[in-house]
């Protein structure tokens, strides 16, 4: 199933399609009996092999040396790397463009453009026990105290915290108003792990909890102004959403195509398993549902390409990832019974993607917070505003 994309968008899908089958897909099931962990040097080839593609260098903005490829562009490579499973495709650090206008040349350098080169790689200190990822609400705080700051909170949730150089560390100003994102590198004295659990997926990236008490920064290593640092996460909050709608459209795909396959070669009563019309019906749901997220997810991309409302992209976001990442689910879930006792093996993709996918209804914002977006947005501005 295609759908209309630019020639541009449909080259780099190409490419991403290629890296994802001959890098990645070949070693998703020994990274499931191994942790999520590959060999170091599969690890570094497959980074390798991303960096020279450019991948790490898609929404970097040209004037600092990066491809500034159209929204469109990213969401065809990330549908496309979204067909792995246990994250295999976050080997590689990737620079997104509101980084550039967030942080000063001198933050730029130590820690933004070395991330397009693979020589950084990020966490994001957001979540926490209480307000979850209500950036409003957020407890810990940034204290100034003459030429550094002090970092006080708890978070949670802090992916990839595991393999990350530095920290996004977002905090509220006790003494200053609003709130503010700080750059912390890793190893900072006063950062502790407090828990490390394990959870359904079995990725390498790891989501522990942190207490930073007392962490001591210099007050070069705020991001902007007080009071930025809403905006910016939004900003990373609505990439995050779309990259996972596109993501969920690669894996919906995958599934669809494993889970035909599997019923055209699966025989029962002399006829293959997809002769039968409980199987078509779930077939054609899920080939349903793919093309209404496709559609949404790339229209989503579009709109942000055309710099369209800013409030009005950002609810659209909000609908791709909720309506997208809810269906991709269902997916799975038939793609499960459809393979039946093969499905529920952790050899088989199936398998793997109804636990993987499950996460993607909460992280970067619950189905639920969606929703509230969504409403509100709907009441501000009505239909014709969104």
């Amino acid at each position: 199933m295609q759908i209309p994309i630019s020639d541009e968008a449909r080259k780099w899908q190409g490419i991403a399609r290629q890296y994802a089958d001959d890098y990645l897909q070949p070693h998703e099931v020994e990274a499931e009996l191994n942790d999520g962990v590959l060999p170091d040097e599969i690890t570094q080839r497959n980074k390798t092999r991303a960096i020279e593609l450019g991948f790490t260098a898609i929404d970097v903005p040209k004037r600092h040396g990066g491809l500034e490829l159209p929204m469109e562009t990213q969401v065809a490579i990330w549908e496309q790397l979204g067909r792995v499973t246990n994250a295999l495709s976050w080997c590689f650090p990737e620079a997104q463009s509101w980084m550039f206008e967030a942080c000063n040349d001198e933050q730029l350098e130590r820690y933004i453009l070395p991330m397009m080169r693979g020589e950084q790689k990020e966490c994001y200190a957001i979540t926490e026990s209480g307000p979850g990822s209500d950036v409003s609400s957020l407890e810990a705080t940034a204290t100034r105290d003459g030429d550094d700051y002090v970092l006080n909170g708890e978070k949670w949730y802090v992916t990839s915290g595991n393999l990350a150089s530095f920290i996004w560390f977002q905090a509220n100003l006790p003494d200053e108003d609003g709130e503010a994102l700080f750059l912390v590198d890793h190893g900072t004295p006063g950062i502790e792990i407090v828990a490390n659990p394990k959870f359904s997926h079995t990725y390498a990236s790891h989501h522990p909890t942190y207490r930073f008490d007392n962490v001591r920064i210099p007050a070069s290593n705020r991001v902007g102004q007080p009071g930025d640092g809403i905006a910016f996460t939004h900003s990373w909050f609505r990439h995050e959403r779309l990259m996972i709608a596109a993501r969920s459209c690669g894996a919906m795909a995958r599934l669809i195509e494993e889970a035909t396959a599997f019923a055209n070669d699966r025989m029962l009563d002399g006829a293959p398993l997809s002769e039968k019309q409980a199987i078509q019906f779930m077939l054609a749901d899920c080939t349903t549902e793919l093309y209404a997220a496709r559609l949404m997810t790339y229209d989503t991309a579009r709109a942000d390409d055309r710099a369209e409302n800013l409030k009005a992209v950002h609810a659209r976001c909000s609908m791709a990832k909720l309506f997208v990442s809810e269906a991709a689910n269902r997916v799975a879930d038939r793609a499960v019974q459809i393979f039946g006792g093969r499905g529920y093996m952790r050899e088989n993709v199936a398998e793997r993607f109804f636990r993987e996918l499950r996460v993607d209804r909460i992280w970067e914002g619950t189905s639920e917070i969606q929703r509230l977006i969504i409403a509100r947005s709907l009441l501000k501005r009505g239909l014709d505003g969104m």
